[in-house]
């Protein structure tokens, strides 16, 4: 209970005021006159004065209400790292049970996760929500649980009691660090770009040393390097591929280190061609050798070198087959010396006629094996005497002829193994459906031809379900075979035309190894946190994806077919950094966030950041390594932290249940005392 007297004025406080003057001047005119009840004149004076004024007695019946002490738990990833979960946890049973034992003592926890994207630990920000919830005047203590490393320090609030940081880690803590100084986004082909990376170490580090620095290119094996320490490395990198290629960086985790996860850094770097370089072989003139040149000529980064015969040697006109030509073409160059500087050969209609030996041939079969990509587009010199099946080259093509040639209108069509291969999936639906299949234009003539080795893969048949396209793989090489040489009736638009451009476009890039193009591939294709696993096979089932964590953590997800040859499923990362895919037969790397994530930056506990805004209301800093903190109770302004404790402001905060307000003496009562006054005035006065 507390009380105190209130004024309740029976009249508006102007009249009281002006009623309190009127009576100062009648007193002051009794005391001039020396008038003998001058001061019973005054008191009754102020008791008509107090009777307008109403006093009153209020009286409150208080319940009070406890203090509260705020601690913010920093939970984000540098803090889940070596020993510190553990030290965290016991530091905060050991204020809780501090805080239990004190009388009207309140404790609020606030668990700080990883902010949104790479925001880091926004200590900060939460303490100012929790601030805002609660009244200010019953907070006796804030305290912070972390490593110090927060990332929003320009964000603090202005705070209402002493503050305290108790700090995890432990002296003697280093770390190891990889840094991507500087990568770019794109490479062109064959030539080398520049990696800037470092090996950083942190806190109190191990003498310095050479450590094993492996790279790997798309998850195949690394290659493996000694480097040194805390220096700039110049690292040239020459793409293998074009599309996007994905570098991993890894050093291995040393003794002693805190964690490894900025051991690891991934980036993913964007091969362009300069020049595609191509090789056209035409064997005889005929409508689509034009349409052949006109498509590769119309690109201007392809570079096109278009080896034709205009005259056949079997032409008996004495000429030597050495003058055929209006300038001597560098046969020899391009088949034997310069061979391996195209990156697609292109055989229109070829047969053997002596022009090219058998050497330069056979070279052309060593250039697959090695690598290089050769299609076919078979007319009837395919399935002539003269083929060049019967070649040298015809160990590395991927169907043999049966001398048989259809001329008769066909309709190409997708088979079930090409819906499913990126070359031709989703090739029948870039133009509008017919009743009878595809919506594009007919070919008159198909060479019958049988797929010879164990890979070969038939995408598209024509008459009677015989194959008309071809794929297969022979070394390190690719070729393809289109087994009719109409494909040209599509790009002058007979009956509608058809999707010539993009099927070449992809059998060119499946032929040079685009990654996009592959027939089995794993990738992710990130959206924030979000992942979106796709997996892409020519079976009809697929394996369950793992997800390794950047923690170490594991994750099995269950891909779903969405269309044919492509799985796919969404996955929400819970944190940034760097995730490992594999399910069993393909493996993928993606980095969610920056190649390092910001949590990762420094990993070493540290409250200099926090020590000014520390010292501003008088808190102290305290180890997690040198266990529980005592908390004891100082007054406002005083040093609030000593050896082993900190304090807190007891605030004595309180709420009122109920007010009760009471006149001291009714109105009456005044009245009869004010008179009773003013008749003893008057009797005094009258006696003297």
């Amino acid at each position: 209970m507390s009380g105190e007297v209130i004024l309740d004025p029976l009249l508006p406080m102007v009249v009281l005021w002006i009623a309190t003057g009127l009576a100062a001047l009648g007193i002051g005119i009794a005391v001039a006159r020396r008038l003998a009840g001058w001061w019973l004149r005054a008191l009754a004076a102020i008791a008509l004065l107090t009777a307008i004024a109403n006093p009153s007695l209020q009286r409150e019946e208080r319940e009070p209400l406890s203090d509260i002490v705020i601690a913010v738990v920093d939970e984000t990833a540098s803090q889940r790292i070596a020993e510190r979960p553990s030290q965290t946890a016991d530091a905060l049973a050991a204020l809780e049970a501090e805080i239990a034992g004190r009388e009207n003592t309140e404790l609020r926890i606030i668990r700080l996760g990883d902010g949104e994207g790479d925001a880091g630990s926004l200590a900060m920000t939460a303490l100012s929500a929790a601030l805002a919830e609660e009244p200010r005047a019953r907070i006796a203590g804030l305290v912070l649980l972390t490593d110090g490393r927060i990332h929003d320090i320009e964000a603090a609030p202005d705070l209402p009691a002493p503050f305290h940081v108790i700090l995890s880690g432990r002296e003697g803590d280093w770390d190891r660090r990889l840094i991507v100084r500087n990568a770019p986004a794109f490479a062109i082909l064959g030539e080398p770009v520049t990696l800037t990376l470092r090996i950083e170490d942190q806190g109190d580090a191990p003498p310095a040393e050479l450590v094993d620095l492996s790279i790997a290119i798309d998850g195949g094996e690394p290659a493996i390097f000694q480097v040194p320490t805390g220096e700039d490395l110049e690292l040239p990198v020459t793409l293998p591929h074009g599309g996007m290629n994905v570098l991993q960086f890894e050093v291995p985790e040393a003794d002693g280190e805190l964690t490894n996860r900025n051991n690891a850094a991934v980036i993913q770097i964007n091969g362009v061609r300069d020049r595609l370089r191509v090789l056209l072989v035409s064997g005889e003139p005929h409508p689509g050798e034009r349409t052949w040149r006109n498509l590769l000529k119309s690109d201007s980064s392809v570079d096109l070198v278009h080896f034709t015969i205009l005259r056949p040697p079997e032409k008996q006109d004495g000429v030597p087959v050495d003058e055929l030509s209006l300038i001597a073409f560098p046969t020899r160059e391009l088949f034997l010396e310069k061979i391996d500087e195209f990156d697609l050969i292109i055989f229109d209609r070829y047969k053997r006629r002596g022009i090219l030996p058998a050497l330069y041939l056979d070279n052309i079969r060593s250039y697959i094996e090695t690598g290089g990509a050769v299609l076919v587009a078979a007319g009837p010199d395919y399935a002539s005497a003269d083929s060049l099946y019967r070649s040298p080259l015809g160990e590395a093509l991927p169907a043999r002829p049966t001398a048989r040639v259809y001329e008769e209108p066909l309709l190409p069509r997708i088979t079930e193994l090409g819906a499913r291969h990126p070359v031709t999936e989703g090739l029948d639906a870039l133009v509008p459906a017919g009743e009878e299949g595809p919506g594009w234009g007919r070919w008159f003539r198909q060479i019958e031809v049988v797929p010879t080795g164990p890979e070969a893969m038939s995408l598209m048949s024509g008459l009677g379900d015989l194959p008309l396209l071809v794929l297969d793989r022979v070394g390190e090489g690719r070729v393809a075979l289109m087994a009719s040489d109409h494909i040209w009736l599509w790009n002058r638009g007979y009956e509608g035309g058809g999707p010539q451009l993009e099927l070449l476009r992809r059998l060119a890039h499946w032929m040079m190894k685009e990654p996009e193009l592959e027939e089995e591939a794993l990738w992710v294709e990130p959206q924030g946190q979000t992942m979106r696993v796709i997996r892409r096979s020519l079976a009809e089932e697929t394996g369950d994806v793992t997800v390794t964590h950047p923690d170490g953590s594991e994750t099995v997800l269950t891909l779903e077919e969405t269309r044919p040859g492509r799985f796919e499923t969404l996955w929400e990362a819970p944190e940034v950094g760097l995730y490992r895919l594999s399910d069993g037969v393909e493996e993928a790397v993606i980095a969610l966030g920056p190649s390092a994530p910001r949590e990762f930056e420094q990993t070493i506990a540290s409250a200099v950041l926090l020590e000014p805004l520390v010292e501003s209301q008088r808190g102290g800093v305290m180890a997690m390594a040198d266990g529980a903190v005592d908390v004891r109770a100082v007054r406002p302004g005083r040093p609030a932290a000593g050896r082993g404790w900190i304090g807190i402001t007891p605030r004595e905060a309180y709420r009122t249940a109920d007010v009760t307000v009471t006149p001291l003496l009714p109105a009456w009562a005044f009245l009869l005392l004010a008179a009773l006054l003013i008749l003893g005035a008057w009797l005094r006065e009258g006696r003297r």
